[in-house]
């Protein structure tokens, strides 16, 4: 009988019920949060790869050369989640074994958080909440004047499903939006009005720079000393992407010196962000710990779209969605 190893014991049950149409379930304590990035043991990993023959995953759970060498029976690896920077996907292919992800069903939830970081940080919302709940709450003519959006360029980094959904969004607040990504995309420049511009040009004319790339070899550390000293000077930054991305050093000087009037960030090098990070010393920073797709309803259909991946590979021999 097959063998389905989940790496977490909270995710939501109709998951397990899926996968238990394919073979036996089995789930490890995990004892936080399903949607912590903590990973679970490597040791654990390895042992599942040797027994079974697919492993769900999520962020954290680090699927690489070293748990694939000992895949005696893994067929397949589903994560929940888009981005696969936690699985050697070139070595998994190289051993026979599938890699699927979740795409497109947390785009709008992406979307939404990315709008909301930048609202929070061109308005100092988070400021304005934190200096209310110290009671020391100053004048709107002080500390806690923003910049309206109307009227400002947004320019987005990665034209993908969630830079189109980020784009649609900002266009409603009467903003005007330019973008680069990797592959230009003329039919979403017609549909949406939006222009195509070089990284340079964007970097340097942007109030708000908008990063929604994928991470890949060629764009670990894309956002460097060198982007960021292109940035028009007063610009918002904000990261929906991943953190590694970015050269967290070189963003800590834009924001230190004034290049950067803020910045926002769902994502970070290191997660959680260690405490005391000098990020967090910031007020014009605001923070949230890697929570894009953190709504119940996009969770849910993430976990599922996982174990669907797995039981369409065992009865077509090709997961939904692959990567």
């Amino acid at each position: 009988m097959r063998c389905v190893f989940v790496t977490r014991d909270r995710f939501p049950s109709s998951m397990y019920k899926k996968l238990e149409e394919v073979g036996r379930v089995e789930v490890y304590p995990y004892g936080e949060s399903p949607w912590s990035t903590r990973g679970v043991p490597k040791e654990v990993l390895i042992d599942a790869a040797r027994r079974c023959d697919a492993l769900v995953i999520y962020i954290g759970d680090l699927v690489d050369k070293e748990v694939l060498d000992a895949a005696e029976r893994l067929k397949i690896v589903s994560t929940v989640s888009v981005g696969v920077d936690h699985i050697d996907v070139e070595y998994a292919k190289r051993r026979g074994v599938a890699v699927a992800h979740t795409p497109y069903v947390l785009v709008d939830a992406v979307a939404d958080l990315a709008v909301g970081l930048l609202i929070a940080v061109a308005r100092k919302i988070a400021l304005g909440d934190r200096l209310i709940r110290e009671g020391r709450a100053s004048p709107v003519w002080g500390s806690l004047m923003g910049v309206d959006l109307k009227g400002k360029r947004a320019g987005i980094v990665g034209l993908g499903n969630i830079g189109v959904a980020v784009a649609r969004r900002l266009l409603a607040f009467g903003m005007e939006v330019v973008y680069w990504s990797r592959r230009r995309k003329p039919e979403v420049e017609f549909a949406l009005g939006i222009k195509y511009v070089e990284l340079d040009e964007l970097l340097s004319t942007s109030d708000f720079v908008v990063v929604a790339l994928a991470l890949t070899p060629e764009t670990e550390r894309f956002f460097d000393r060198e982007k960021f000293g292109k940035v028009k000077r007063g610009a918002f930054f904000i990261n929906v992407g991943r953190g590694r991305l970015v050269d967290t050093e070189a963003l800590l000087e834009a924001l230190e010196d004034g290049r950067l009037a803020g910045a926002a960030l769902d994502v970070f090098d290191v997660e959680p962000l260690p405490p005391g990070h000098r990020l967090a010393k910031l007020d014009n920073v605001v923070l949230t710990p890697h929570i894009g797709s953190a709504a119940v309803e996009t969770r849910e259909r993430m976990a599922e779209l996982a174990a669907e991946n797995v039981v369409a590979f065992f009865r077509t021999g090709k997961p939904l969605y692959a990567v």
